[in-house]
């Protein structure tokens, strides 16, 4: 049948059996290796088949393995060290001043609720390197026999340079991202060597524009250090099996300091990937797609439009997304466009997302209808 291929951005609900197990350990509770690693591995099974039977066709893991989207990055590279209290590499202050009231709230109970371990900011204190060949392994190794013969239509998330704490060590920021980026490396190339695609997860660049006080010109060289620093960790791969996935760091809340699309999209397109993963489905951001319009997008790279979002339990009707996959595929042509979602629904493991398992699976339920409807009024071929 006719369509448009579907995928998400990663990270899904972890199941209650495995969050046991990990609020456990975080208890200090004595929790064996091997009984934690199969019961990751278990749930990265069950949450492969449960994506190819609501219709995913480019799977994950989920980020099963990962306690959270933050805090994996301290068990992968040596040199850095959790600082309770520190500066954080990310802020939503604008937002918060805005509206108070609404984001005690939330924090409290929404984005922050539930979950298993904490959110520290993370400083660098040495020199950078990567020692995380064993979990990263462990992933591979899981994802790879849940997919079995099928690792190019899996990929598998991992943080951009500049989501990696903040530096106490290196001599300058350029200096200091560019030693993430060559620590990143090995994990990045490990991802693609074992034939699934790379996500550079990257909600940073934007927060350059979205909530920080930077002056225009402080503003652009920042926003090229980031993707200078992203392309330098992706030196060595093919552009063909990339994904670049960035957001707005905020889950359901205002937005009314989200950069425009337009103000980074140069950026974006400068990261060298073929595929860009970005939010199109929320109120703040539908608008957006009257972009590329104007904006060319070179013929070798692919859109992935979010046609669902994670930030609310509204499940989008299929002839909704179809709409949302159609003004692109008009745009930029059918087959550079896959559907997908704003963000993660659960980029930290939590006993409460904040949209509910089931409306999720019905999201893609949904998105999977729509991208049917959309393939047969654009008569995409059948892939």
């Amino acid at each position: 049948m006719p369509r448009i291929r579907t995928t998400h951005v990663g990270s899904l609900p972890r199941p209650r059996s495995l969050l046991d197990l990990l609020a456990a350990r975080q208890r200090g509770e004595e929790v064996a290796d091997d009984v934690l690693a199969a019961a990751t591995r278990t749930a990265v099974a069950d949450i492969v088949a449960a994506q190819r039977e609501h219709g995913i066709d480019v799977v994950a893991d989920g980020e099963m393995g990962k306690l959270g989207f933050f805090s994996y990055v301290t068990e992968r590279l040596g040199g850095l060290e959790r600082r309770p209290g520190a500066e954080t590499v990310y802020s939503f202050a604008a937002e918060q001043q805005a509206f108070p009231e609404y984001y005690e709230r939330y924090f409290a109970e929404a984005m922050m609720g539930g979950t298993v371990g904490t959110i520290e900011p993370v400083v660098c204190t040495g020199p950078l390197v990567y020692q995380g060949q064993q979990a990263l392994q462990r992933d591979l190794d899981d994802l790879a026999a849940a997919v079995g013969d099928d690792r190019g239509n899996a990929f598998v998330p991992s943080i951009a340079p500049s989501g990696v704490g903040v530096n106490e060590y290196y001599g300058s920021e350029e200096e200091y991202f560019f030693a993430v980026a060559d620590a990143m490396n090995v994990e990045y190339r490990a991802i693609v060597d074992a034939g699934f695609l790379l996500q550079v997860d990257d909600p940073f660049l934007t927060e350059i524009y979205s909530f920080h006080q930077y002056d225009r010109p402080t503003r652009e060289r920042r926003g090229r250090m980031y993707v200078e620093a992203i392309n330098h960790a992706l030196r060595g791969i093919p552009a063909e099996r990339v994904r670049f996935h960035t957001c707005y760091s905020i889950n359901e809340g205002p937005r009314v300091f989200d950069v425009p699309l337009a103000d980074v999209v140069d950026l974006v397109l400068a990261v060298d990937a073929r595929y860009y993963s970005f939010e199109a489905g929320n109120p703040r951001h539908e608008h957006e797609y009257h972009l590329w319009e104007t904006v060319a997008l070179p013929d070798d790279k692919v859109l992935i439009p979010g046609v669902i979002t994670h930030a609310s339990n509204i499940v989008e009707h299929p002839e909704l997304i179809a709409e949302r996959l159609e003004r692109f595929a008009r745009l930029v042509g059918p087959e550079r466009v896959m559907a997908g979602a704003d963000c993660g629904f659960s980029s930290q493991a939590t006993f409460r997302t904040e949209v509910d398992e089931r409306v999720m699976w019905a999201k893609f339920d949904a998105m999977a209808a729509g991208a049917r409807l959309a393939g047969e009024r654009l008569s995409v071929p059948a892939r």
